[in-house]
C-alpha cells in the first residue's frame, strides 16, 4: 500500500451491512508485503449461485483460467484471493498452487474443489508460494464473520492507497434485498470484460445463468468504461455471487432476466458496479486528476466509446491534465487517432461548461483564464461533440503523473 492516500479518495466509508449467508477472515501471509493481510477466504454458508467476468488477455493468469473452468458448475462455497503475487506466467507451478490452493480451501470449508473459486493480484511470473497461507484456510474458516467487509477490501490491495467497498439495497418483488461490493485495482487498468479484482454479493435469491446476464451486461458502462493506463491485467476477475438468503424473506426466486422483479435490483446493482468502478479511477497510481470523457454526435455508441478511449488513453493527453495546461489540441489529436469517423469542421469541445473548440477551429469566444479554471479542479468534465451521429458513450480516466512512473519503475522491488 503506498505511503499517502489518493487525494481522490472517499471522504468516508459507507456502512457495510451483513449479508445472510456469506463470511469472511484475512489473514497476513507474508507473500510479498510485511505487517499487512493479503489473503482473504470469503465463505459461502450453503451453496451460492455465481457469475463471473475475466480479462480478455491471451495470458491470463492460472486462477482465471481456475475459474473459467469451475464456472459452469453455478455454485460457490468459498473464494480465496491472495495479494502481492500474480500467479500469472508461471507455468506448470502456476496451476500446481491454484490445485493445491483449491484443495485446502475445499478441506476447510467441506465442499467440492470445483464450489471454489481463485484470484490473485500483484507481481506477474514470480511463482506463488501457495504454502505460505494454505495450512491457515481451516482456521480462517473457523474465525470467518459476516461483518468484515472493510477488512476483506484491505486484504485485497496492491499499489491501492485506499480499500474499495460499496454497498446497496433494492427490493425483488416486496422483498428487500441487499449487494455489497469490493474492489481493488489502481494500475494496470483498461476495459476488458473486467478490470481489475471485485467481489459482489448479495443474499437475493436469483438464478446462475440470470446473474451473469446481468453482470456481463451491469459492466459494460462500469468496469469497462474506465482505463487508467490503457493496459489490461492478466488477472482481471469480477465476481458476483448470490447466497439466496432472502428466499426466507419471502422473495420469489428469479429465474428469468426479463422479470420485470429485477428492475430495481437490476439498477441498484448497476449503480454499485460504476460506484466500484470510479474508485478504482479515483485511486490510478499517482492520481491527482478524475476526468470524465463523454463523446456525443458520433456514428454510433461503439464508435463513440472507442473515441473517448483514444482521448482516455492519450499520455499527452492525460500529462496535459496532469499540468492543468488546457491544450484542447491534443484532444483532436486524439480524435483524428481514434479510426473512427470524424469530421474535422464540424468538431466542438468543451472543458466543463467552457467550450474551447467549436466548427473546426477555437471557439471565438475562446478564454484561455476560463479553460484553466476548469483544469485547476480535482474533477475535469470533458465533451466532445462530433456532429455526424446520434452516437454517445462515457469514460473516466485519470491524469499521468510523474508518480506513476516512480511507482512503476520500482514495482517489483
Amino acid at each position: 500500500m503506498s505511503a499517502s492516500i489518493s487525494p481522490l479518495a472517499p471522504k468516508s466509508f459507507p456502512d457495510m451491512p451483513e449479508i445472510p449467508g456469506v463470511r469472511m477472515a484475512t489473514a497476513a501471509g507474508g507473500i510479498k508485503y510485511k505487517n499487512r493481510t493479503d489473503v482473504l477466504l470469503m465463505v459461502f454458508d450453503q451453496p451460492a449461485a455465481v457469475a463471473g467476468v475475466f480479462t480478455r488477455s491471451k495470458c491470463p493468469s492460472a486462477p482465471v483460467d481456475f475459474c473459467r473452468a469451475n464456472l459452469s458448475h453455478g455454485k460457490a462455497r468459498a473464494v480465496v484471493v491472495n495479494s502481492g503475487n500474480a500467479n500469472a506466467f508461471t507455468g506448470v507451478k502456476g496451476k500446481a498452487a491454484t490445485e493445491l490452493t483449491a484443495k485446502s480451501a475445499a478441506a476447510a470449508v467441506g465442499c467440492d474443489e470445483n464450489e471454489v473459486y481463485l484470484a490473485s493480484t500483484g507481481v506477474i511470473g514470480e511463482p506463488l508460494d501457495a504454502t505460505k497461507f494454505v495450512g491457515v484456510l481451516g482456521a480462517m474458516n473457523d474465525s470467518a464473520v459476516p461483518d468484515f467487509w472493510l477488512e476483506a477490501a484491505k486484504a485485497i490491495m496492491t499499489t491501492d492507497t485506499y480499500p474499495k467497498v460499496a454497498t446497496r439495497r433494492a427490493k425483488i418483488g416486496g422483498t428487500q434485498v441487499t449487494i455489497n461490493g469490493i474492489a481493488k485495482g489502481a494500475g494496470m487498468i483498461a476495459p476488458d470484460m473486467a478490470t481489475m479484482l471485485s467481489f459482489v454479493v448479495t443474499d437475493a435469491d436469483i438464478e446462475a445463468t440470470v446473474l451473469q446476464q446481468l453482470l456481463s451486461a451491469g459492466v459494460e458502462p462500469s468496469f469497462n468504461s474506465v482505463t487508467v493506463d490503457s493496459d489490461t491485467s492478466t488477472s482481471d476477475t469480477l465476481m458476483l455471487f448470490a447466497t439466496g438468503v432472502a428466499a426466507a424473506c419471502g422473495q420469489v426466486k428469479v429465474t428469468s432476466a426479463d422479470d420485470p422483479a429485477l428492475e430495481e435490483f437490476r439498477a441498484a446493482l448497476n449503480d454499485l458496479l460504476r460506484d466500484l468502478a470510479l474508485q478504482v479511477v479515483r485511486d490510478g497510481e499517482g492520481a491527482r486528476k478524475m476526468v470524465e470523457i463523454t463523446v456525443t454526435g458520433a456514428e454510433n455508441d461503439l464508435a463513440a466509446k472507442k473515441i473517448a478511449l483514444s482521448i482516455a488513453n492519450s499520455p499527452l493527453v492525460k500529462t496535459a491534465v496532469a499540468g492543468e495546461d488546457a491544450n484542447w489540441g491534443r484532444i483532436v489529436m486524439a480524435v483524428g487517432k481514434s479510426g473512427e469517423m470524424a469530421d474535422r469542421d464540424k468538431l466542438a469541445i468543451w472543458f466543463g461548461d467552457v467550450r474551447v473548440a467549436v466548427d473546426g477551429e477555437r471557439d471565438p469566444a475562446y478564454s484561455e483564464a476560463a479553460a484553466t479554471a476548469i483544469m485547476q479542479q480535482e474533477d475535469i468534465p470533458v465533451r466532445v461533440d462530433l456532429g455526424i451521429g446520434e452516437g454517445q458513450a462515457t469514460v473516466w480516466t485519470c491524469d499521468l503523473t510523474k508518480e506513476y512512473v516512480a511507482i512503476n519503475g520500482d514495482y517489483r522491488s
